[in-house]
């Protein structure tokens, strides 16, 4: 390996710090905005997932401009570091917007989700794209190109892991009301609670710690308009008057067994700090980087030719394929935990452990995917990693509320391996990258890594829609205890085989993936020996 082609652990990690980022944005939508969507900002499970998918339909032209554009960026940092510069604020903003809950009525709640959610796919694309093409561009070596995408996974799932383990905490101690409790005992299970705050406060939820309970109002005004008994109450409070309810299915309820939260201020509230974090790592992996493979010299802007090139590149379009799919995969299980948690388990904050547990896991997965795909190949890890992922995760399916380590268990193995395949995506695209420089003698490094923002936001928006839709077919509403319990099987299956049969159709499609390590080998030397000629002209 050239002196040229290696790079130092300082920018590895620089490098890294930028996909923590992303997925700051990326896991935090994926996992909280489905129920902050449904259980806090009110609107039904079938509208968030029509929103998720219609907002993906801009995606395929919106990515492909981003990589036409990236690639004919100029400035003194090079065509890619600019954009992460230049997006770090925006996306932070833009993601505390999604998590603010205006007051609104329900056609104006729809339109602000739109119109937000909207924005950050756009905002998110015009820094994800150059921050992948990136990659590409800092080595020529794609063994060394392997090295940084775990390091570049490592950082995602770390980010994934400040959201995911961090957010629920947050969100509790953001809101938290400061209430008044009284708790009178009326018979074992059955409990008369009384509850006040010092202020105002526009949207609170009460349930129990463990999330079992059930709460009916005691006060005529409020039974008229809410009758239903629910594991959970969300209602307006004025300053120091009182609310009761009757409370049971539970035995030994004390005052701290009751939860009293403002999700609403929790979650933006949280989300302002998540997103300067964000921002900061952007900063970091902008000093850190440095762009050093360039297009062939004699190589001239050509859009229509870099769109053929683009769509005769076999090894890319099975990508785009394979991203979609996988992203499908992993969007379902992120997106369905915390309702699976919540209303499957009855112990929501227990997800906040399950999912640190899937990041370690997912951290393990990214660093062995190097000396893995040294020994098996790219291809054949892929497939293998598919497979065994998905068969595990389905074992979902036969698990009770009471089966915590069973959870835990198939939920990490099932994790290890699935952090592979977004490790070995990435890298892949630089190798069609390559691939494309090879066979056609040009490069459009930044038009081909708008695949991998196509498919991560398509497959997401495709998730969100799956998930909505099996979830209304099942009348799922948050806030409603029985249609809660009637959507368990959709809960379950969702969290099992739905995902599952996605990973099959993957490693089908995975088959025709032509690039094997001899071929990769061959176009990595062919491709130095071209770039040692060049710059000896």
């Amino acid at each position: 390996m050239s002196e040229s082609n290696k790079l130092s652990i300082r920018e590895k990690l620089g490098y890294a710090l930028g996909d923590g980022a992303a997925n700051i944005a990326w896991r935090g939508v994926a996992t909280f905005l489905f129920i902050f969507y449904t259980d806090v900002f009110g609107l039904s499970p079938v509208t968030v997932g029509v929103l998720m998918l219609v907002a993906r339909f801009s995606d395929g032209i919106s990515d492909v401009l981003m990589g036409v554009i990236g690639d004919r960026t100029k400035s003194k940092y090079g065509k890619f570091r600019p954009w992460i510069l230049w997006t770090a604020v925006p996306l932070g903003v833009i993601l505390s917007l999604l998590f603010t809950s205006p007051e609104l009525g329900d056609s104006g709640k729809i339109v602000y989700a739109y119109i937000t959610y909207i924005f950050f796919t756009l905002i998110y694309t015009a820094n994800n794209i150059p921050y992948g093409a990136l990659m590409a561009v800092m080595t020529g070596d794609d063994k060394e190109r392997t090295s940084l995408g775990s390091y570049r996974m490592v950082g995602a799932f770390g980010g994934g892991m400040l959201v995911q383990g961090a957010l629920l905490f947050l969100v509790a101690y953001f809101g938290n009301v400061n209430p008044e409790i009284a708790i009178d005992q009326l018979e074992e299970e059955k409990f008369k609670v009384t509850v006040s705050a010092p202020s105002d406060v526009a949207s609170v939820n009460i349930k129990t710690e463990n999330g079992i309970a059930d709460f009916v109002w005691e006060s005529p005004e409020m039974k008229a308009k809410d009758s239903e008994p629910t594991h959970a109450k969300s209602f307006e409070m004025e300053a120091e008057k009182e609310y009761t309810f009757i409370v049971t299915g539970e035995s030994n309820i004390v005052e701290d067994s009751i939860s009293l939260i403002d999700q609403k201020r929790g979650y933006s509230n949280s989300m302002y700090i998540m997103a300067f974090f964000l921002s900061l790592f952007m900063f970091i992996t902008f000093y850190t980087t440095k762009e050093r493979i360039q297009p062939p010299k004699s190589q001239k802007n050509n859009l229509k030719r870099d769109l053929k090139d683009l769509v005769t590149n076999k090894p890319w379009l099975v990508l785009l394929v394979i991203g979609l799919l996988f992203n499908v995969y992993n969007s379902i299980k992120q997106g369905i935990v915390i309702i699976y948690f919540t209303h499957y388990l009855n112990n929501q904050l227990l997800a906040a452990s399950f999912l640190v547990a899937l990041m370690l896991a997912s951290v393990a997965g990214a660093m062995a995917t190097a000396p893995l795909g040294k020994r098996f190949g790219k291809r054949n890890l892929f497939i293998g990693a598919l497979l065994f992922s998905g068969g595990v995760n389905s074992l979902f399916f036969f698990l009770g509320p009471t089966d915590v380590e069973a959870v835990f268990a198939i939920g990490v193995i099932s994790e290890f391996a699935s952090a592979i395949f977004p490790t070995l995506f990435f890298v892949m695209l630089g190798d069609a990258a390559d691939y494309s420089e090879f066979k056609n003698g040009r490069r459009a490094t930044g038009l081909i890594y708008s695949a991998g923002s196509f498919a991560t936001k398509f497959g997401g928006g495709i998730a969100g829609a799956i998930i909505g839709f099996v979830l209304g077919a099942f009348a799922y509403d948050g806030q409603n205890a029985s249609s809660i319990e009637g959507a368990i099987p959709g809960i379950i299956m969702l969290m099992s085989w739905i995902p599952a049969v996605i990973t099959v159709i993957a490693a089908a499609f995975m088959l025709i993936y032509p690039l094997n390590q001899k071929k990769i080998d061959e176009v990595t030397t062919e491709l130095n020996n071209r770039r040692l000629q060049e710059s000896h002209i």
